[in-house]
């Protein structure tokens, strides 16, 4: 029989241990998120995957903000984010720096996540979109590889923190961190 953990035998790192740990390099790009509890949402993702970086762009909320804290349950003290009004700017940017950007879309020449095959050494940006108008047209032009999330019921539409989870599950497990 399978017994239940505690929470003191889980091993968690301190937010001092997260800060110092190496990271997956992984970077996420929150453009134009309306949903507090999204961004919460993601940041406890995040810090679950040591992702190095979010970049909350647009409309997106910053914490401080009890809508935030009520899903991150302290994510935000412990994983790395920026605000960047401008996303596009801020996309440019990362390619300038050799940060390979997948916009999470449905799109024409989309590559379904189970065929995207990450490469080891290369660091990621994730953009994710408004929950309604999605990522935006020129992010996803000027993004490396836009990636879809195979879907196969009558909504083809998933909550933008279920989504994160799924994509940065998948690649934390495909670039082999651990």
């Amino acid at each position: 029989m399978n017994r239940k953990l505690k929470n003191s035998e889980l091993n968690r790192k301190s937010v001092s241990d997260f800060k110092e740990a190496e990271k997956t390099p992984i970077i996420i790009v929150l453009d134009n998120i309306r949903s507090l509890n999204n961004v919460g949402s993601v940041f406890r993702t995040s810090d679950a995957f040591l992702v190095e970086k979010i970049y909350l762009c647009g409309i997106t909320a910053t914490p401080p903000h009890r809508d935030i804290q009520k899903t991150a349950l302290g994510a935000t003290d412990a994983v790395a984010w920026e605000y960047v009004e401008d996303s596009v700017a801020l996309v440019k940017q990362l390619k300038e720096d050799g940060v390979y950007v997948c916009a999470i879309e449905q799109a024409e020449g989309a590559v379904m996540l189970d065929k995207f095959m990450p490469t080891t050494g290369e660091k990621y940006a994730v953009v994710f979109g408004n929950e309604v108008k999605g990522v935006q047209q020129e992010i996803v032009s000027l993004s490396d590889t836009v990636i879809e999330i195979p879907q196969l019921g009558t909504k083809h539409s998933l909550n933008i923190s279920v989504s994160a989870g799924v994509v940065i599950w998948d690649l934390f497990s495909k670039l082999g961190v651990s």
